[in-house]
């Protein structure tokens, strides 16, 4: 019997041994890209349902334009205040409170908050419909994401396409010509106004390369497999179309930023460049991008997928040199000093732009000409509110941010740097409480008035 015991003992323990490997290696194989696109695409009504009522509960995303007043190319701006305050208060009560009266008595409006990625667990680039529809149109090229779409209405989002303005040809006005600049069509658009070392940067920055999201891996959010996505995508025209991401450089992942595309327009004016504005130059933006930004900053995951490394000296220089040719809009109301001009402007501009300089304490950052001082602010928001989660974003102190220039900013709804604020209106009531500068009803709306000259 102990011969017999001795026998099977070792083949029953090798038989568990192999059993055990072979669940570890089922367990270690990832999923076939057909089940992940099922299971994200079933997976994708509810995280949009969720993003969704979320957006109704903080805001009132009605289209109610502002009468007689558009953006570049015409579209409507946006009128009122948006965010939707706490039960049994107003803006005038709440201005009247300090910091800890209003985060005790859990009253700084939801609206105010950190806005989530459509879906922040995934996080990951996500394009407006117009934007997918007119590049698709023109190239071909699908940005569609099987597992979720973009949130936010369209007359809450910047015109599309915006007009191109030039610094080295301002007598040309809008060099699109109405049309979204792409590969198919960008000679012909801007083959007399460009040196050929100025159209190669277009090129660059028109050229899809690959991306996270969008690649030719199995690990990615397209459909097929991709070339992936050119800087213009986001930057469309050099200006914004709201496309969002999550920022790279910030973990956990429930703390990392929305990013609200900025305008391309007059970077040739500024200094700081990146989430945290660690980068000093247009170019080491443009490299950083490629390197990191497009793959949520992690080298490993870079390479796998395709990362495309670009040459400094023949290639970033020149999409540099491209983008600093970006000129802000046209602002008719404002002498060569940036400011009003009293005999153009209205008594209600007139009384704003005293606010902006004065009682409102906005040019303490926002100096003109171009209404930036080229430096990074902690508002420290978190002093009005508790920690809390909302759709896998983490209500915390967001640090620093940068000023971003004013000029031509009611052509870049919506506001803030993660896209919170949805109108003009809603960032002055922000600002009004984070500054405590207690403005009254006419004040804010004079200051809106001057705003929108800009």
């Amino acid at each position: 019997m102990n011969a017999i015991r001795s026998l099977w003992r070792p083949l029953l323990i090798a038989a568990v041994i192999s059993l055990i490997g072979a669940a570890t290696v089922a367990l270690a194989q990832p999923e076939d890209f057909p089940t992940l696109v099922k299971r994200l695409q079933q997976d994708k009504p509810r995280f949009a349902k969720r993003q969704q009522d979320l957006l109704a509960q903080r805001y009132d995303l009605a289209d109610r334009p502002a009468p007689g007043v558009t953006m570049a190319r015409g579209k409507p701006v946006q009128d009122g205040v948006r965010v939707r305050l706490p039960a049994g208060t107003s803006w005038d009560k709440l201005a009247a409170m300090s910091p800890p009266e209003i985060k005790s008595g859990n009253l700084w409006p939801a609206g105010f908050l950190p806005l989530p990625h459509p879906h922040h667990e995934a996080g990951g680039m996500i394009f407006p419909k117009p934007l997918i529809d007119e590049t698709k149109r023109q190239t071909g090229r699908d940005l569609t994401r099987f597992d979720l779409d973009f949130d936010l209405p369209q007359h809450l989002l910047p015109e599309f396409p915006a007009p191109v303005f030039l610094t080295t040809r301002p007598d040309l006005g809008d060099v699109s010509r109405g049309q979204l600049v792409t590969l198919d069509n960008f000679e012909t658009l801007f083959k007399d106004a460009f040196n050929p070392k100025q159209l190669e940067g277009l090129r660059l920055l028109l050229t899809p390369f690959p991306q996270a999201q969008f690649n030719a891996t199995e690990d990615r959010r397209a459909l097929r497999s991709h070339m992936g996505v050119a800087c213009f995508d986001c930057h469309a025209n050099g200006h914004s179309n709201a496309a969002t991401h999550t920022v790279g450089d910030i973990r956990p992942n429930e703390l990392r930023h929305r990013i609200g595309t900025p305008s391309l327009r007059g970077v040739n004016i500024q200094r700081l460049f990146g989430s945290q504005r660690a980068l000093k130059s247009v170019e080491d933006f443009t490299e950083f991008e490629q390197r990191a930004a497009y793959f949520d900053g992690d080298p490993a995951a870079a390479a796998r997928k395709g990362v495309n490394v670009l040459e400094r000296g023949s290639q970033v220089h020149v999409m540099g040199e491209f983008q600093n040719l970006l000129d802000f809009p046209p602002a008719p109301k404002l002498d060569v000093l940036g400011r009003l001009d009293p005999a153009k402007a209205s008594a209600s501009e007139l009384r704003g732009e005293r606010v902006f300089s004065g009682k409102g304490q906005c040019a303490s950052c926002h100096a003109p000409p171009y209404y930036t001082d080229n430096l990074m602010h902690n508002l420290r928001t978190e002093r009005f509110f508790n920690e809390t989660t909302v759709n896998g974003r983490r209500a915390l102190a967001d640090g620093p941010i940068k000023t971003f220039p004013l000029r031509g900013i009611k052509d870049s709804p919506p506001y803030l740097h993660d896209d919170r604020l949805m109108t003009l209106d809603d960032t002055v009531e922000f600002f009004n409480l984070v500054l405590g500068v207690k403005l009254n009803e006419q004040e804010k709306k004079d200051l809106v008035a001057f705003l929108r000259t800009l």
